[in-house]
């Protein structure tokens, strides 16, 4: 009896001493203090078709988006888009949900949808309506907060034959 109480004592012992050396190789998982919330910016080029002709001009946007988990993020945007030398622009407000394909890596493929509201000024030529835009990109981590967009866009004014291609390049920040 005297040998299991010292060998009892002797585990309970060690274990006791062992504990803080295996709490030490412990890690944590690092807790995410970011809100969800982030800004982006874009430009890039834009081939426009209207009712009067075909063009090929910059466009500009940003927007204000959510990120829900690692696949569902959506965002609110506005789109600048120049029509050339006659002081037209094609503009359009869309929201927009994306699904992204987390492989991780600092790589994330994404497709996304949007749908909002596009008008066309023009030189006695307004039009304006609903507009929609399916979009794909590849998103590329910079840092932890910042990352890297490039993107394709097909947008198009419903009421009007008014749609475009456009090729993307933008930033992200999350805060």
């Amino acid at each position: 009896m005297k040998n299991f109480t010292r060998v009892l004592l002797s585990v309970g012992l060690l274990a006791g001493v062992a504990a803080p050396a295996i709490a030490a190789d412990y890690t944590p998982e690092a807790v995410v203090t970011a809100s969800g919330m982030y800004l982006r910016g874009d430009a890039g080029w834009s081939w426009l078709s209207t009712d009067e002709d075909d063009s090929s001009v910059l466009v500009l946007g940003g927007g204000l988006g959510y990120q829900f988990n690692d696949n569902l993020r959506t965002d609110l945007r506005v789109d600048w888009a120049g029509l050339g030398d006659d002081d037209s622009s094609l503009t359009t407000v869309l929201g927009n949900v994306y699904f992204d394909i987390p492989l991780e890596t600092i790589v994330t493929p994404y497709i996304g949808a949007g749908v909002g509201y596009g008008w066309v000024d023009s030189t006695g030529n307004d039009e304006d309506g609903v507009a929609f835009a399916l979009m794909a990109g590849l998103e590329v981590n910079l840092t932890e907060d910042l990352s890297a967009d490039i993107g394709y866009r097909y947008r198009q004014i419903l009421s009007e034959e008014v749609y475009d291609h456009q090729a993307l390049v933008g930033l992200r920040y999350g805060f």
